[in-house]
């Protein structure tokens, strides 16, 4: 069960990376890649916690759940102000400042 699991994370995971470097103009694809990379992680750290029948690693999925609800709380509150700006979540569309 372990190995079937840990697999489909690792698909998970490197189909969020895959999502982020298919979709780096939009914001919000890229903030939904990222929540789904954390979300993999945490989900090996309790298989493992699991399976070594400790638990610690349900502990620190806990700790790494809430930094990505803060995490998702400020990029989503970046997102607003940036489609505020700008009129879309469009990445190509950033004005380059050069000095």
């Amino acid at each position: 069960m372990l190995i079937s699991q840990l697999s489909v994370n690792l698909f998970i995971f490197f189909l969020s990376i895959l999502g982020i470097l298919n979709n780096r103009k939009n914001l919000l694809y890229i903030l939904i890649n990222l929540e789904l990379m954390l979300l993999c992680l945490n989900l090996n750290f309790i298989m493992f916690s699991l399976y070594l029948d400790d638990i610690y690693g349900q502990i620190f999925s806990l700790f790494i759940l809430t930094i990505a609800a803060a995490e998702s709380a400020v990029g989503l509150a970046i997102a607003i102000l940036f489609y505020r700006a700008n009129g879309s979540t469009d990445l190509n569309q950033v004005p380059v400042i050069v000095f």
